[in-house]
């Protein structure tokens, strides 16, 4: 990939990275996007996993009670339902088109039980730092159905579903992400259509492109699953191959912190790691 754009303000690929098969959980089988060898971490984002399959057996087992601290858990759901629960006596089920934005603060056990429509199951979950100063901040959550989600529809047929913050023509997501400024848009573009999207200046941004072809920034037609890193500019463009495409558009203000990640907890130092898991051993979590 080239590392400087042939168009003047557009962020240039610089990387286009397969995601790499994986399970979690109690062995619900998923692609993991980012947080691998491949590709480790993307300050503020530290992990991106799809989960998708019409087989009942690869994901009915669920994700059991476990722990996180120091960080955030975005659940955003293409198919199927996500029923949750945790030990601050909060529970309910993330439809089809719906997310759940968890700020796990200074901690919380919770478990993610899957439930299938029709058979299917398929969506995302983001793991996003938080700045020492927030990571143990009290738990919270930011649900939304999909009729709470707004839809922006642009010319020749361009749909941005608008997650987390807003867009340069003035949709504004539910979610509120004020630790990161974050974005999280949903684009779907109809063949040979394309998409352009100013982001701010210093923000990480990435793409995962996941049905169809995509051309970002004249690099050629790519497919997915795959994550397409970006580096830095005034715009993102992207165009679709013949079949369409569809991605997630995300960013974020970088942290800029030491990160010391044991598990599901994620600190700034390993002391601080130790005592998570010491807090969670004698219930304190």
């Amino acid at each position: 990939m080239s590392a400087q754009s042939a168009t003047p303000g557009v962020r240039p690929v610089l990387a286009a990275v397969e995601g790499m098969a994986t399970s979690d959980g109690a062995g619900v089988s998923m692609t993991r996007m980012l947080g691998t060898p491949r590709l480790r971490t993307l300050d503020p984002f530290l992990m991106l996993d799809l989960f998708g399959s019409d087989r009942p057996t690869d994901y009915l087992a669920g994700f059991p009670d476990h722990p996180h601290r120091g960080f955030e858990t975005v659940t955003y759901m293409l198919a199927g339902r996500m029923r949750h629960a945790d030990n601050h006596g909060h529970e309910g089920v993330i439809e089809t088109g719906g997310v759940q934005w968890m700020t796990a603060g200074r901690g919380l056990i919770h478990s993610e039980m899957p439930e299938q429509t029709e058979g299917l199951m398929r969506g995302f979950q983001l793991w996003i730092n938080l700045p020492a100063r927030l990571k143990m901040t009290d738990p919270r959550y930011q649900e939304f159905p999909a009729a709470s989600i707004p839809v922006e529809r642009r010319e020749d047929g361009a749909t941005v579903t608008v997650i987390a913050g807003d867009t340069a023509r003035g949709t504004a997501g539910p979610v509120r992400a004020e630790a990161t400024d974050a974005r999280y848009f949903d684009v779907s573009l109809p063949p040979s259509v394309s998409f352009a999207e100013p982001l701010p200046a210093g923000h990480t941004a990435f793409l995962v492109l996941f049905e169809g072809t995509l051309d970002v920034g004249g690099e050629g037609l790519m497919s997915g699953p795959r994550v397409i890193v970006l580096g830095d500019g005034e715009r993102v463009e992207a165009t679709a191959g013949a079949d369409g495409a569809r991605f997630l558009l995300l960013a974020g203000e970088p942290i800029g912190e030491p990160i010391a990640w044991g598990g599901p907890f994620v600190m700034n130092t390993r002391e601080e790691v130790m005592q998570a898991f010491r807090d969670f051993e004698e219930g304190r979590i």
